[in-house]
């Protein structure tokens, strides 16, 4: 695991005013509290704030906080985006013990493509965007894999059904549904079309071969 650090300053509790100034001078208010540390209100860069969380552990990258003179190990617990910007406003960074398991939010990504769902007029969407891991801070997963290669029209896959990485598990319910099929209109009319096209092929093989015995009866006659 890569070693990530940032450096934070104390600050004293301000207004909103200074809060605003603080982020208009690319500097983001935050707190640090946790393991064997009392809350503690700081800021930090907002460029540094970005490279820290842009490896592939995103957010859950495990963060050497240093201040006070003092270096923590970290996870940001929160982070505060602006309305309608979506720039960060604020961050909450949680001090961790690097043994002891906690419960961070991990990316689910899905991997492969579906052939026989596209064929069918469909696709394969993630019914949830991120599971919760229980894990220790040292083990955190980037992202939890799900192979769809394999799915057909009408398939769930459920969080029964996946295969964590060592080390790791998730208190979700088993039953809930992480992957489905979605079958637009269109190709739910197209494969109706399809099998009654196949239905009448059917009939008329059938037609077919019955009128050929009635004649084939005639002629020994």
């Amino acid at each position: 695991m890569a070693t990530i650090t940032l450096a934070a300053e104390a600050r004293v509790v301000g207004s909103s005013r200074a809060a605003n100034r603080l982020r208009a001078e690319e500097r983001i208010p935050g707190v640090v509290y946790g393991q064997g540390i009392s809350p503690l209100t700081v800021v930090v860069d907002r460029r540094e704030l970005r490279h820290a969380l842009s490896g592939p552990a995103g957010i859950n990258a495990v963060v050497q906080l240093s201040v006070g003179g003092k270096t923590h190990p970290t996870v940001v617990k929160e982070l505060q985006r602006h309305k309608v910007r979506r720039t960060v406003t604020h961050v909450d960074f949680l001090v961790v013990n690097m043994d002891e398991e906690i419960t961070v939010d991990v990316p689910i990504v899905l991997v492969g493509e579906a052939k026989a769902v596209l064929a069918e007029g469909g696709m394969v969407d993630a019914a949830v965007d991120t599971l919760p891991i229980l894990t220790t801070p040292r083990n955190i997963p980037n992202e939890i894999t799900i192979e769809i290669s394999d799915m057909q029209p009408g398939d769930v896959i459920r969080i029964a059904d996946l295969t964590l990485p060592a080390g790791t598990s998730t208190s979700a319910d088993p039953d809930t549904p992480v992957v489905t099929v979605l079958i637009s209109r269109a190709g739910v009319e197209a494969a109706a079309e399809g099998e009654a096209a196949e239905g009448d092929a059917a009939d008329g093989a059938a037609s077919e071969s019955g009128g050929g015995e009635s004649t084939g009866g005639g002629d020994s006659e």
